[in-house]
């Protein structure tokens, strides 16, 4: 694995940045941070597909472009340092079409796949409960066969994409220790989707999904029956290298802040850049999104070339989301009283990098992935 872009890449995040400097952040400035309108997200999310986004990784039968996860990465990146708001769903439809692609009978893969990969819709992934977040295996809602149908109740929350999208793939009990996914219409009666506001992120949707007898045709089912949790798995490994990048992404957003402030900000007379500590902060971000971006290449790599990677996400994800809240704190510290202001963009970066430790799994649940794989011993049931 090599840092050192190729031509070719050079050329395509260079053209992606361009778009995103002067066309995506001036509209999302004007928007501010509230929630973004579904047709406006998609409008955002269909310029970018022009560049390679969601379709890079994805076989061009599909509607993708055949490239590899580490391409995906690299231009996944440049979005995440422009705005998570419109990085995250796009990691949604990845990882939905990813699900799809690997496991759904072909019709399901006819009809939505190409959808997804182009932006014309967009799909939600319902794993987490109100009682259930890192303990996928102890889902509760369930699925109960009738005939030709599944019908499915129970609750699911932290579902990103979800006033947005189009598709649920829900995470559903169908058995005694048996989990399967199932594929529904967001139009399917018994579907209730409420939105979380939170701290940060809200322009992008996350949601609560009640279902209540919701009728699924069984031919919805996603991978075989009770084959859910192992599925689920594979998924967390490509969500987290996006997880990962999200944290150096931002990092790298909030380190070209304060190097910019940093070369017109006087005090005690010189440049704050000249300040030792200053300098010290400034090298830290640097060093640290340079690793950061390098455990998670050496994961999408793997990826790539079809190894099992779960330690190597779980470093990565840990990792860079915690370099990010350090980061952004250091940004803001660094722009002094301007970088509690909502004139200047580190504070904003601040609330969204506090976020990332915790989504796809825990700084915590990393940890003991990692030490798992280690030592063999296994840290729950």
């Amino acid at each position: 694995m090599t840092m050192i872009m190729t031509e070719d890449l050079k050329l395509a995040t260079d053209g992606l940045r361009k778009v995103l400097d002067n066309e995506i952040e001036p509209k999302l400035r004007a928007h501010g941070e509230g929630f973004i309108p579904k047709d406006m997200m998609k409008g955002f999310i269909k310029t970018l597909t022009e560049y390679g986004l969601i379709k890079a990784p994805f076989p061009e039968e599909w509607g993708g472009l055949g490239m590899d996860w580490v391409t995906h990465l690299r231009l996944w990146e440049e979005v995440g340092v422009s705005a998570i708001d419109l990085a995250l769903p796009i990691l949604i439809n990845v990882s939905g079409a990813d699900m799809l692609i690997r496991n759904a009978p072909d019709p399901i893969k006819e009809k939505y796949v190409p959808g997804l990969l182009s932006g014309d819709i967009f799909v939600g992934m319902g794993i987490s409960e109100p009682d259930v977040g890192s303990d996928v295996a102890a889902a509760k809602t369930r699925a109960v066969r009738d005939g030709d149908h599944w019908v499915i109740n129970g609750e699911k929350t932290w579902i990103s994409n979800g006033e947005h999208m189009d598709i649920f793939i829900c995470t559903c009990k169908t058995g005694e220790g048996e989990l399967t996914h199932i594929l529904m219409d967001v139009n399917t009666p018994g579907i209730e989707i409420r939105g979380i506001p939170k701290m940060a992120l809200n322009g992008q949707s996350t949601a609560q999904i009640f279902l209540a007898d919701v009728r699924v045709p069984v031919e919805n089912t996603i991978g075989e029956i009770g084959q859910g949790l192992k599925n689920t798995l594979v998924t967390f490994e490509r969500a987290r290298c996006h997880m990962a990048a999200w944290g150096y992404s931002l990092a790298r957003r909030a380190m070209e802040e304060s190097v910019k402030y940093s070369q017109v900000r006087s005090q005690h007379g010189k440049l704050i850049a000249g300040h030792q500590l200053i300098a010290d902060k400034i090298a830290d971000m640097a060093t640290k999104i340079d690793a950061a971006r390098l455990l998670t290449l050496r994961a999408a790599e793997m990826i790539d070339q079809d190894l099992r990677c779960d330690k190597e996400c779980a470093m990565a994800k840990w990792y860079s989301t915690e370099i990010a809240v350090k980061a952004c704190r250091d940004a803001v510290q660094i722009h002094g009283g301007n970088g509690v202001t909502k004139e200047f963009i580190v504070e904003r970066l601040a609330r969204e990098a506090i976020i990332g430790p915790i989504p796809d799994g825990t700084t915590e649940i990393q940890k003991l992935l990692i030490a798992r794989s280690l030592t063999g011993i296994q840290a729950f049931r």
